[in-house]
C-alpha cells in the first residue's frame, strides 16, 4: 500500500519516516545541551513555546554521529514531539512496494525511492529508550529561556 513519508538524508543514506507524523522542519534550531545526557541527545531546543528535545538521528540508528546540526525535522510521537538532526533538507514521496528488509534497529524496511533506497524509520520504537530527555531539560529549567 503506498506510504506518504518525509525522505531524508544521514550522510549519503536516504531514510523516511511517515509523513503523518511529521510536524515541519526546522532550521537552526539551536538546542541547549545538557553535559551529563546520552550522546545521542544534543539537547532541547525551544519551538514557540514548546520544549522540544533534538537527537543525533544517526547515533539513533547506531550508523554514526552527524556534525551539522543545522536541520531537524519535528516528528509527533507517543511521547510527544522530537528533533531528528538530519543531512540537509527532506523531501515528501510517497513509498510504494518494499524492496527489502533493514537490519538497523527502529526500521521496519527498505524502500525504492526516485534517487535510490530510503529505509523507513519507526519513530516510537528508535526513541523510546530516549523519551524522558526532554521532559527533564523543561522540568530543569535549561530550555525556553
Amino acid at each position: 500500500m503506498p506510504t506518504p513519508a518525509v525522505v531524508f538524508r544521514i550522510g549519503h543514506d536516504q531514510y523516511a519516516v511517515a509523513a503523518n507524523t511529521v510536524r515541519e522542519v526546522v532550521s537552526d534550531p539551536r538546542p541547549t545541551r545538557l553535559p551529563t545526557a546520552p550522546a545521542v541527545f544534543l539537547g532541547a531546543f525551544n519551538l514557540r513555546g514548546e520544549v522540544v528535545p533534538m537527537f543525533d538521528t544517526a547515533a539513533l540508528l547506531g550508523i554514526g554521529k552527524l556534525t551539522d546540526t543545522s536541520i531537524a525535522v519535528v516528528v509527533n510521537t507517543a511521547a510527544g514531539p522530537a528533533g531528528l538532526v538530519v543531512s540537509g533538507l527532506p523531501k515528501v514521496v510517497v513509498l510504494e512496494d518494499e524492496v527489502g528488509p533493514s537490519e538497523l534497529r527502529g526500521t521496519f524496511g527498505a524502500y525504492s525511492v526516485d534517487d535510490g533506497i530510503a529505509v523507513l524509520v519507526d519513530m516510537d520504537a528508535l526513541l523510546l529508550p530516549h523519551t524522558n530527555l526532554g521532559a527533564s531539560a523543561a522540568t530543569d529549567g535549561l530550555v525556553g529561556r
